[in-house]
């Protein structure tokens, strides 16, 4: 297991599905996780408990991405339970998980959809990367939760592939602009993952979605999690800029 006593993680999009799996999993590990979330505090506050129900260390910090005032409200609240918490607003690790995704048609795309996607799931995370810069030591780390829907065809779905591909560009130029530093910038990009949604409780809609994968089934999130704690730790100190897909073999065609 990676260790990561005495490290402090920031998870966005931690309230549920894949963000709280990495979270729970960050915590068990031994950081201090932030468990950041959007809208539901009470879901958040489940997570929060649930960490310190196994004996780990995490805390909720609110903020809507994608309004401009976001980042800030996000980094308000974290610097200062990070303070609270360790006396220091260092911050080891950062996982860009929040994102909105959802279908439309390519003929029914509206402008005001695709920049609502692009704010949350492409220039929030370059934004909150920027902020954290000053807060994160030299060895950090930054991991970008990315799709395996930037590598194949799915049509409904160009808006928020395109919006992925953006997060993964930002993976690639800030892993060589960080690398003096020894900062490691990765990308982990999932299949068909259960999130919570309803739709996994639809036994064909669940059944077509595992037919996806090689393995013939759909990812726990913790699979995905396990991924993030390892890039997350010293072991991966040598890899950065990577694309690490984690689809359960969907990309093999």
């Amino acid at each position: 297991m990676p260790n990561l006593t005495d490290k402090t993680a920031l998870v966005t999009g931690a309230s549920r599905g894949i963000g709280q799996a990495i979270a729970e999993r960050l915590a068990r590990a031994g950081a201090l996780v932030a468990v950041h979330y959007g809208t539901s505090a009470e879901a958040a506050e489940r997570v929060v408990a649930g960490i310190r129900a196994e004996g780990g260390r995490a805390f909720a910090v609110r903020a809507e991405l994608g309004p401009s005032e976001g980042v800030d409200t996000l980094f308000a609240g974290l610097e200062a339970q990070l303070e609270e918490h360790t006396g220091s607003s260092r911050l080891d690790i950062l996982v860009n998980n929040a994102g909105l995704m959802g279908t439309a048609q390519p003929e029914e795309i509206t402008g005001e959809w695709f920049d609502r996607m692009m704010a949350v799931n492409a220039k929030a995370p370059l934004f909150v990367i920027q902020r954290a810069l000053s807060l994160i030591p030299d060895h950090g780390r930054i991991i970008n939760i990315s799709s395996g829907l930037t590598r194949f065809a799915a049509p409904e779905q160009v808006t928020y592939a395109m919006t992925k591909g953006a997060l993964e560009q930002i993976t690639l130029h800030f892993a060589r602009h960080l690398g003096k530093r020894r900062i490691t910038v990765n990308t982990v990009a999932p299949g068909s993952t259960d999130n919570g949604s309803a739709l996994f409780r639809i036994p064909e809609v669940r059944e077509a979605m595992s037919q996806l994968s090689a393995f013939g089934e759909v990812a726990d999130p913790s699979a995905i999690a396990d991924v993030v704690a390892f890039l997350a730790s010293s072991d991966a100190r040598w890899i950065t800029g990577a694309f690490v897909d984690s689809s359960g073999g969907t990309l093999l065609g």
